[in-house]
């Protein structure tokens, strides 16, 4: 039986990383279209994720790995579009007809 999101058992609700893992198989198997279906964050936390791993390739050469800091606007921005994606993958369909979703 595999593991599902503890969010989603609890709360009956999808948090911001739900289909994460099943959009990264469709992006290995070369299917962009299903990731961004599953889930439209995985273009931001792709690069993410590459740049992460990337880094601590380069640590364990021993290599000084010297990144910018990230301003702290950047990252609380950041978790807003998260907070802001979690929310809105949530409401009903008929809640965003105002934005003219419904044409």
């Amino acid at each position: 039986m595999p593991i599902g999101c503890p969010f989603h058992a609890v709360t009956g609700l999808d948090c911001p990383g739900c289909g994460l893992v099943r959009g990264t198989v469709d992006l290995l198997s070369g299917d962009v279209a299903g990731a961004l279906d599953r889930n439209p964050l995985i273009l931001v936390l792709v690069p993410m994720l590459a740049l992460g791993l990337a880094t601590w390739a380069l640590r364990l050469t021993g290599r000084p790995v010297d990144l910018p800091r990230v301003p702290t606007a950047v990252v609380a921005s950041g978790l807003a579009v998260v907070v802001a994606f979690g929310v809105a993958r949530n409401l009903p369909v008929d809640a965003l007809a105002w934005m003219g979703a419904d044409r």
